[in-house]
């Protein structure tokens, strides 16, 4: 999706070419060449590409690489730690995980770009659109349905990968924040919680709270923690032909039930299809092979399916009514627009008809 703000690209060029000669005294002639955002970039971060060049006795050498900046706009998430990401990226590089390469991180120079950013190589091939979303166009539409296949599953196996990863022998402990509660879900739901109360601005949203009230009374008994990837799903992978490259946006990694980060992927496709009215292209395994694939590469059986949907719709509908508020900041929506926006898109709907309430079109503003 794009971002609504515009950097001056000159000026960041510029400040980064000076940064970068700072940190690599001995590279000669070091320039920043082509510096430009990609064709698409999230709501909740900016992302730039750019190439290193050097000069040395073996002659010119460019480097492909991208820096992703800590939003300076309207902010999508209470709180944004860039940092984290570029630490998860980090300790992942050690294991069968793909992720890029992390060059560095800069925290506290808010003069170059204006924010905190972090650099890191930046990894050839296709990542499955979001816009259009991929069952309804872009090049996935095009791809043969032995190769949807292929890339479905690839997520699925890094996903597994992930989660047969021991959180604290791989260095992830620190993600648990007792302070928010006894379990990763309480903790989780406490932070969507004052997330929503942060956003909601006083205003009602039926069907979140409506989420959220079943949420705290159908709480399962779930005691496996693992580290998830947060925001799971095929969009945010890489795909060299069919083969997972990178897996990237690492904003959300925490520590919960395995099945959570399986609900997310599962609510994110149906979101893609279902969501919109058109179906699943051919190819796509089903749901209830996925499960069955990821219950055999990881050992972790699937109960609780259905509440972690819900808590995935629940968490994506929160996000949504901020990003409707972000579209009425930058004049994309009229405020009538937003509120609207907020109350019934495609997550708000298929969340309630997880919950078997009326459509949010129906529900009282």
């Amino acid at each position: 999706m794009p971002t609504p703000w515009q950097r001056d690209l000159a000026r960041d060029s510029a400040n980064l070419e000076a940064w970068l000669g700072k940190r690599l005294p001995d590279a000669r002639e070091l320039a920043v060449r082509d510096f430009r955002a990609p064709e698409a970039s999230g709501f909740s971060n900016d992302t730039l590409l750019f190439e290193l060049e050097t000069r040395g006795p073996a002659g010119v050498r460019r480097e492909p690489l991208v820096v992703r900046i800590q939003p300076t706009g309207f902010q999508v998430f209470p709180e944004y730690d860039l940092g984290l990401q570029f630490r998860a990226m980090e300790l992942l590089a050690k294991t069968d995980v793909p992720v890029p390469r992390v060059r560095w991180l800069e925290e506290d120079d808010r003069a170059v770009l204006g924010a905190p950013f972090y650099l890191m190589d930046r990894v050839e091939g296709r990542v499955p659109t979001d816009r259009p979303p991929y069952h309804a166009g872009g090049w996935m539409t095009e791809a043969s349905p032995a190769e949807r296949a292929a890339i479905w599953w690839g997520g699925i196996e890094c996903m597994a990968r992930i989660h047969r990863l021991d959180p604290e022998a791989a260095g992830f402990g620190f993600l648990a924040r007792p302070e928010l509660g006894a379990t990763p879900f309480r903790q989780q739901l406490s932070y969507y919680e004052r997330y929503l109360a942060w956003s909601a601005r006083g205003l009602p949203q039926p069907t979140i709270e409506a989420a959220l009230a079943w949420l705290r009374a159908n709480e399962p008994d779930d005691p496996r923690t693992v580290l998830l990837w947060g925001d799971a799903r095929i969009g945010n992978i890489i795909f060299d032909g069919t083969r997972p490259a990178a897996v990237l946006d690492w904003e959300m990694v925490t520590l919960g039930s395995p099945e959570e980060d399986l609900a997310w992927a599962i609510f994110l496709d149906r979101h893609h299809s279902e969501g919109l009215g058109v179906p699943r292209l051919e190819g796509f395994p089903s749901f209830e092979e996925t499960v069955e694939r990821y219950q055999a590469l990881t050992g972790f059986e699937v109960r609780n399916l259905h509440f972690w949907q819900v808590f995935a719709g629940f968490r994506f509908a929160v996000i949504m009514a901020r990003i409707a508020q972000q579209m009425v900041h930058y004049q994309v929506m009229t405020p009538e627009q937003g509120r609207a926006f907020e109350l019934d898109n495609m997550v708000t709907k298929l969340l309630a008809k997880l919950l078997e309430l009326p459509p949010p079109g129906e529900a009282p503003a």
